[in-house]
């Protein structure tokens, strides 16, 4: 058996032992290709994604990990009615009321939002077989994940990739992605935010409250999963009727 076998092997079994992926359901498929584990299939969700790339990045011999799970979508989209969503929801988003807002579509930028000298930030969105592409700068970490979690809610989205660079550049905390958490939360309309509370430790993000049903509980979770910079989650949100 080569190093790479039982590397394959190892990784194979952590993902089998962890009960959030349910290797059974999610078919993952996993390659070494020049030193790089290839992580490549379709999940259910943001959360079996995130869970399935912390366990291989997790382990020892993993140096380089290539990324190409993606979400099966709630319903299947052209690339562009996902792109014509998405822009909508950043063209009428309060906090990027002063931004810029481009599309690029077969190699051109169309210019959806000029504001000229008044322009605050700027994003660039782009969509090839289901997965958002977001560059560009932006004023704040919130901003940048607030993007990152638009693109994500859109019907169609198969996968981000946040490119978005916040200018000046801010320090990353627990507080800041608690601060994006909240903002989130409250403009869910699957979520009632004024009976969520988190905590969060080096990534490590705690859900408190109570909620009426178990589908509001499942989407506080996820909510929390599209985060940039959410490493797990521990749901203790309980269902009251």
């Amino acid at each position: 058996m080569t190093v790479n076998d039982t590397i394959l092997r190892e990784v194979r079994t952590a993902l089998e032992h962890e009960p959030r992926i349910r290797t059974h359901h999610n078919a993952i498929h996993l390659a070494i290709c020049d030193g790089a584990l290839m992580v490549e299939g379709e999940v259910d969700n943001i959360a079996v994604k995130r869970v399935a790339l912390e366990q291989v990045r997790s382990l020892n011999g993993i140096h380089e990990t290539v990324d190409r799970l993606r979400i099966t979508p709630g319903e299947r989209k052209g690339d562009g009615a996902v792109r014509d969503a998405l822009a909508r929801f950043l063209l009428t988003e309060g906090a990027f009321l002063y931004y810029a807002i481009h599309a690029r579509t077969k190699g051109e930028v169309v210019v959806l939002r000029d504001l000229g000298a008044q322009t605050q930030g700027s994003i660039t969105l782009e969509v090839q077989d289901g997965i958002v592409t977001l560059s560009g700068t932006v004023g704040s970490l919130s901003h940048q994940r607030l993007a990152g979690v638009l693109a994500w809610w859109t019907p169609g989205c198969r996968d981000v990739s946040n490119e978005l660079r916040v200018t000046p550049a801010e320090s990353d905390h627990d507080h800041e992605i608690l601060d994006a958490l909240r903002l989130v939360l409250e403009k869910d309309p699957l979520v009632h935010a004024d009976q969520i509370r988190a905590d969060s430790r080096e990534g490590v993000v705690t859900l408190h409250g109570f909620v009426v049903t178990a589908e509001e509980r499942k989407m506080a979770e996820l909510d929390t999963w599209y985060l940039l910079g959410v490493r797990d989650v521990v749901n203790r949100i309980q269902v009251r009727q």
